[in-house]
């Protein structure tokens, strides 16, 4: 297929989101991404790079977030200093044009931070994180595309991403930015695209997967890496983490020149991927989640002694009936606990949808998209969504299961994201965890000290206790 540029931008941003899960072949048909499993017994937990491409996907416009961040300069003589406006930034006209154009009106807490720094000369080094939705594609699309020098054609802006869908979702952002700049041609290098070896990239932003970049850099060569002057990591820790990626993007971040701009994003880092980012960026900003945020204080959280898994069920049949509930989202641990609880719900008369792994993208996406016209009040999920759905309306999050790491222990990062699916947008919400054993109980107890927040017992059977958990 030949380079994508700006009238297929324009084309493609039209496209309804569930259309974004398909792939274009040459023939330019699509083609589904389904798998066809069956639901099992075994924990259902997806790539970190599947969650991150299903955060994204279902999140039809970016948000603002009111969450504070902590900066750290390594360099003492770097200035620091925020916008609270884009036309404070000093872009092109026309990229400012496309901003307003995409719905944004002011930058949000990541954009005003990090744009400055990403803008200024000489070049910053960022590593940032900051929680989804609040806007890092939108931060990091915005610099690719005012560093591109027109009069050179070109690669001098390499973007990589840890699945086919990830790249064309920034790629379509991207388009859209700049659908008032022409003379920026952007280009997948992603399953499906294929360039000759005896013909050197004209396009001035590359977009795509690693293996891809590297296999048109390093082998193919229709590309010069020493003549990049922007490298992005989206989803950093996903490409550090997972180890073919991590190989991958070492070997291009190898050849890449010495004054190339870094940028890493993602909305989590553990500690060992940091410090492998801070080992192979040269000076970096980084721009994180202050921890006493990460901890969503306006979330109440509780717990329930069940028995079995009846009593579970009992729990939260009491509970639906004892608040008000907008839309609720029930996590297990297995596809079979999943279809189960889906099934007793669905015979008691309530509106469920139910998402698991052996769904295919598009089935996914139709749950989603029923879940976010509230035609379904409950969601039932395993940990597909654990890092998913941005929805006002979401006001309870139950864990069927706790959720366990693979030696058993409390998985807290996971738990904090699930819990994470309420309170969004400044609001309260409730988060209920569902105990049928000392183990889960344990498990209940390391949370709670782990992020030093009180997880009270109720008893749904008393009708009080479950009315007062709404005050």
């Amino acid at each position: 297929m030949a380079g994508y540029t700006h009238g297929w931008g324009r084309t493609v941003q039209e496209r309804k989101v569930s259309n974004k899960a398909f792939n274009f072949d040459n023939d330019k048909k699509l083609t589904s991404n389904g798998n066809g499993k069956t639901a099992g017994e075994h924990p259902d937990n997806r790539s970190l790079a599947d969650s991150s491409f299903l955060s994204e996907l279902f999140r039809k416009q970016l948000n603002s977030s009111k969450s504070y961040l902590e900066v750290q300069r390594n360099d003492p003589n770097n200035p620091l200093y925020s916008v609270k406006t884009f036309e404070a930034l000093n872009i092109n006209p026309d990229l400012l044009r496309g901003i307003y154009g995409m719905g944004f009106n002011v930058p949000s807490k990541i954009q005003e931070t990090a744009l400055p720094m990403l803008l200024a000369n000489p070049p910053q080094n960022m590593i940032a994180q900051s929680q989804s939705g609040t806007g890092k594609t939108a931060a990091f699309v915005l610099a690719m595309l005012s560093r591109v020098d027109t009069t050179k054609n070109y690669v001098q802006v390499v973007c990589l991403s840890p699945t086919y869908e990830l790249a064309i979702q920034t790629g379509e952002v991207a388009a859209k930015m700049s659908q008032y700049r022409q003379d920026i041609q952007l280009r997948f290098a992603v399953r499906g695209e294929e360039v000759h070896r005896d013909r050197q990239l004209t396009e001035h932003i590359l977009i795509g997967t690693p293996g891809k970049i590297m296999d048109w850099g390093l082998k193919l060569k229709v590309f010069d890496i020493k003549k990049i002057t922007v490298f992005v990591l989206d989803e950093a820790d996903v490409m550090i983490a997972e180890q073919g990626h991590q190989e991958q993007c070492i070997r291009i971040h190898k050849q890449l020149p010495k004054n190339c701009q870094m940028m890493f994003f993602s909305a989590t880092y553990d500690k060992k991927v940091m410090s492998f980012a801070e080992l192979i960026v040269s000076k970096p900003m980084i721009i994180r989640l202050k921890r006493e945020q990460e901890t969503l204080d306006n979330i109440r959280q509780y717990y329930v002694r069940c028995a079995n898994q009846e009593e579970k069920y009992a729990a939260i049949t009491n509970i639906y009936g004892g608040i008000s509930i907008g839309q609720a989202i029930i996590f297990c641990q297995t596809r079979k606990t999943a279809m189960w609880l889906a099934q007793k719900m669905s015979q008691d008369g309530h509106s469920v949808g139910i998402l698991s792994g052996e769904l295919s993208v598009e089935q996914r996406l139709n749950v989603l998209d029923r879940f976010r016209a509230s035609l379904e009040k409950v969601l039932i999920t395993t940990n597909v969504l654990s890092r998913g759905i941005d929805l006002e309306q979401v006001t309870i999050v139950v864990n069927f299961d706790m959720q366990v790491d693979v030696e058993g222990n409390a998985d807290c990062e996971t738990y904090l994201h699930r819990i994470g699916r309420t309170g969004r947008f400044g609001k309260c919400g409730i988060a209920v965890n569902l105990i049928d054993s000392e183990k889960s109980m344990q498990i209940c107890r390391d949370i709670e000290k782990h992020f030093g927040r009180k997880i009270s017992v109720i008893d749904t059977d008393n009708p009080e206790e479950v009315e007062n958990i709404q005050n």
